[in-house]
């Protein structure tokens, strides 16, 4: 849990300063990003603001990575506007709080360690379409409401504003960071366009926010068997791909502060954040990487930039919109457009010459899935099962069976390198002479390993066909673990293992 006494001795004026300073700035980062995550899941923007703050707040008092930005995040709207549109806005209140519960026992059960197994190159795959997509997006604010691209002088205007925000937030940083680039950048091109009187799109354009905060609210669904069938593969769904694209972001942030987040821990709080989030009519959300490569920029680091930014966004609702309204959206696309430059892996396009040629596709193929798709959880599923894949066949390649002969006691022997599974296991019965004119059979695993059921299947096929020709078979060498498994097969397989195995097993002990 949240320990408040502890984490004030990590504060002092400057650290508070900035602290304060990036969750306002990413607060301002946050909300036209939740209100189009809202509009396109069909739910109200205000919904999606109300997400912001409650996620925000909650997984930056309670989870496992400080620093990190939650809310209401475009990949799980993605997944639940099906929801919506077929069956009501209460169907997903219910889908949220089953989502969270999910997550929540994911943390528990410890669970999100299973993150370590998504490859490098997966990662990468993912910042990449994921800054792509950031990118891409800003296009919409060059759209008039009727869906036309703008042209002549407010497409100029557009331009010139949007050149000026992305030229504060990139060289800002270069010269001073004692103030946040894009709090600058939104403040300079805010007052440009008040003191100018500029027509351009403004936050107030979108949606008009000053409609007050949400209250307590039980979903009015039926819990019956049928309401669960049709909620449950949604909020399955929401919480593989919330937790996917959260725990990805944990390990972005680790890599960038040089600290260890801790992935249990923040699944339990973004389970606790979003159950929270479905009794007050909330969308449900997750990490959001760009809204966090904002707040790591502007200096925020601990647990108090993700609280100012979720309180601020309460306090905008209720009381600021007015002035909310007025910054113009050239100011936010200038910040997007820089964070989405900083989010993209250039480092990755550098070492593609110089990786094996799966890592290459698998970043390419996650790349192209996440923009093409927009769905992270379907691209980091295909790069992890394509990593799973090659190293499977390349781990069965890596399998050989050596054989020696011991003339004066008649024993074959085979040595047995390589981990042995279901990739290796046909190689591994094909390397025998079951011919062998010999009266035993010593099979020496010492250096390989019994990983799964078709190993076992594989050694006891062996050890039959050679039981058939009248020859026994002896296993050597076996790891406490190869012992474990084939324990636990021994109803079903019959073979013989060697308590005190020796290289060379003396004649006395072969009878």
């Amino acid at each position: 849990m949240f320990n408040f006494k502890e984490s004030l001795k990590d504060y002092d004026s400057v650290t508070v300063k900035n602290e304060v300073l990036a969750g306002l700035t990413t607060s301002l980062a946050l909300m036209p990003e939740c209100i189009a995550f809202a509009i396109v899941a069909n739910l109200t923007p205000l919904m999606g603001l109300y997400t912001a703050a409650m996620i925000c707040i909650i997984t930056a008092m309670l989870g496992g990575r400080p620093g990190m930005i939650s809310g209401a995040a475009g990949s799980v709207a993605v997944v639940s506007v099906a929801l919506v549109v077929s069956h009501g806005v209460e169907y997903l209140f219910l889908a949220v709080i089953l989502m969270g519960i999910i997550q929540i026992l994911v943390g528990v059960f410890k669970l999100a360690k299973f993150i370590r197994l998504v490859p490098q190159p997966v990662i990468y795959g993912f910042l990449n379409g994921l800054a792509i997509i950031i990118f891409l997006s800003q296009f919409n604010q060059f759209k008039t409401p009727s869906g036309d691209w703008l042209t002549g002088f407010p497409l100029i205007l557009m331009l010139i504003l949007v050149a000026i925000s992305a030229a504060i937030m990139y060289f800002l940083p270069k010269f001073t960071n004692k103030v946040p680039s894009g709090l600058v950048a939104i403040v300079v091109v805010s007052l440009i366009n008040f003191i100018f009187a500029l027509h351009t799109k403004t936050i107030g354009d979108i949606a008009s926010i000053s409609l007050g905060l949400p209250s307590f609210h039980i979903p009015m669904v039926p819990i019956t068997v049928e309401s669960l069938t049709i909620v449950l593969p949604y909020a399955l769904l929401m919480a593989s791909v919330g937790l996917i694209e959260t725990l990805l972001t944990v390990n972005v942030v680790d890599e960038m502060t040089n600290t260890r987040g801790r992935a249990n821990r923040e699944s339990v709080a973004q389970g606790i954040a979003n159950t929270f989030c479905g009794f007050f009519q909330g969308m449900g959300g997750c990490a959001m990487v760009g809204q966090t490569m904002v707040n790591l920029e502007s200096g925020g680091v601990k647990r108090l930039s993700g609280i100012v930014a979720g309180v601020v966004i309460g306090i905008i609702i209720l009381f600021g919109s007015s002035v909310i309204d007025i910054i113009p959206m050239a100011a936010l696309v200038g910040v997007m457009f820089i964070v989405a430059f900083n989010t993209f892996k250039w480092s990755s396009l550098r070492m593609l010459k110089h990786v094996p040629r799966v890592d290459m596709a698998v970043m390419i193929i996650v790349t192209v899935i996440t923009v093409v798709l927009n769905n992270l959880a379907i691209a980091v599923l295909v790069g992890v099962i394509i990593s799973a894949l090659n190293l499977a066949w390349q781990s069965s390649k890596r399998v050989s069976v050596i054989p020696s002969f011991d003339e004066k006691n008649n024993v074959q022997y085979y040595e047995i390198r390589g981990p042995l599974f279901f990739a290796s296991s046909a190689n591994f019965k094909e390397a025998f002479d079951y011919n062998v004119n010999a009266d035993t059979v010593v099979i020496n695993f010492l250096d390989s390993r019994i990983v799964d059921q078709s190993a076992i299947v594989a050694v006891d096929e062996v050890t039959k066909r050679y039981r058939d020709n009248g020859v026994k078979v002896l296993l050597s060498h076996l790891s406490s673990d190869c012992h474990d498994l084939l324990d636990e097969a021994n109803e079903f397989i019959d073979v013989d293992i060697l308590e005190n195995p020796y290289y060379r097993i003396p004649s006395d002990e072969l009878d």
